[in-house]
């Protein structure tokens, strides 16, 4: 790949929905440096009794990382872990369902090398904006491999399919991409048709999901500094190219880009000067009183790095990332007990996103991932360069949170109750 020049200042130019320049007072809090930084702070609040609402157990540390190694060792052996991606669940019951698309479409090869890129972008995102907690009702039929699917995996192939039939495309005559006239027409029918929903299989937050999709089409036709015109999502793998290094690009680049062109898309959410902050909320414990998690984009950054592969990018700087703050790896905590509740009638109470105890344990979820994880590396003797954050996550701290919210709750229900509307959980 030809050397290129990264572009000064890429996201406070024109073509923006909106430009966040470097000097805009919103800027420091979309990175994952603020993310890691403002967690570890709420973290020491919640260790030094400051809390009201959850106590931190560091004795039960070795005993929660003790639990992620046992399901490490037991589905990677080899100790050769995938990093934790989306693309993980379109490999639902083995299934290698991308392999089999691409081939299909003749997108296979080294000449459809940065269509093929394009094409997992186009799917990628609105797969993973899709992929806030189904519920434990829902569930999803895939005839075509004889699986029945929920949660993660469900969804994951539901939007998989939806994306294979054309379901995000505005040309009939090319069906595998996602372009914004198509996302600005999705309604909650034609959400529920694709993902199966009716009254005997309820799917959490359905009309905010719609939404979502939406919402995202009339943010990309408003940002062709990064989809082009006609918006196409698939059109970003070009944007980044122009921020590479030659083949490579930092995740900070990344995370940023998706930061700033998807920002606009998250309803309802606090805005500072006039820019969308996304999954940021308020704690007392930063200096601030902001404490940004940016968990989606995070996740969806993780899933890029297969297509940016695939396109002859490497993303260097990977462990700048953080752990995502969502319910397996936070239930993680509650259920090996580095994290308690103050208060017994604390996981029967209905909490919103923005409630403050819901914002202090995803907060201390990110912090202690990073503890686990020192914890994890030096159990399995390996470097941090030779096991990532993604892969721990991985191998790893979801795949435990799940497996013990499985043995702990009916339906592996997460384990507190909290009111979302489809795109934080």
């Amino acid at each position: 790949m030809a050397a290129s020049t990264p572009t000064p200042d890429p996201w406070g130019g024109p073509g923006w929905h909106t430009p966040v320049p470097a000097d805009h007072p919103a800027t420091p809090l979309l990175s994952a440096r603020a993310v890691r930084a403002r967690s570890h702070a709420v973290l020491d609040h919640v260790a030094a009794g400051r809390s009201p609402h959850w106590r931190w157990e560091p004795s039960r540390l070795a005993a929660t990382v003790a639990a992620v190694v046992e399901t490490t060792r037991a589905s990677y052996p080899d100790l050769r872990v995938p990093v934790h991606s989306r693309w993980r669940h379109f490999e639902a019951g083995g299934a290698d369902r991308w392999a089999a698309l691409a081939d299909a479409a003749g997108l296979a090869g080294e000449a459809q090398r940065l269509e093929r890129a394009r094409v997992r972008i186009d799917l990628v995102i609105p797969s993973v904006l899709l992929d806030a907690g189904a519920g434990a009702a829902w569930h999803y039929d895939d005839a075509a491999h004889g699986q029945r699917l929920s949660r993660s995996e469900g969804l994951g192939v539901a939007s998989f399919d939806w994306f294979a039939r054309g379901g995000w495309s505005a040309d009939a005559k090319a069906p595998l991409r996602t372009d914004a006239a198509a996302l600005a027409a999705v309604t909650p029918d034609a959400l529920a048709g694709a993902f199966q929903v009716g009254a005997d299989n309820p799917l959490v937050g359905l009309d905010g999901r719609a939404a979502l999709l939406r919402r995202l089409g009339e943010v990309m036709a408003a940002t062709p500094a990064v989809f082009g015109v006609p918006a196409r999502l698939g059109n970003m793998l070009d944007f980044l190219l122009m921020q590479a290094e030659g083949d490579r690009i930092d995740a900070d680049v990344v995370l940023g880009t998706l930061l700033r062109a998807l920002g606009p898309v998250w309803p309802g959410r606090l805005a500072l000067e006039g820019v969308n902050l996304g999954d940021c909320w308020h704690h007392p414990a930063t200096a601030d009183g902001w404490m940004p998690f940016h968990k989606l984009t995070q996740w969806l950054t993780y899933s890029l790095l297969e297509p940016l592969a695939d396109a002859g990018l490497s993303v260097t700087g990977l462990d700048a990332l953080t752990g995502l703050p969502e319910y397996r790896n936070g239930g993680l905590l509650l259920d090996t007990g580095l994290l308690m509740p103050a208060s017994g009638a604390l996981p029967t109470v209905l909490l919103s996103v923005d409630d403050p105890a819901i914002v202090e344990w995803r907060a201390v979820t990110v912090a202690a991932l990073d503890l686990i994880a020192e914890g994890v590396r030096a159990t399995l003797g390996l470097s941090a360069e030779a096991f990532p954050l993604a892969c721990v996550l991985e191998g790893g701290t979801w795949a435990t949170g799940r497996r013990l919210a499985a043995a702990r709750r009916p339906g592996g229900a997460p384990p507190l109750n909290i009111a979302s509307d489809g795109t934080v959980f």
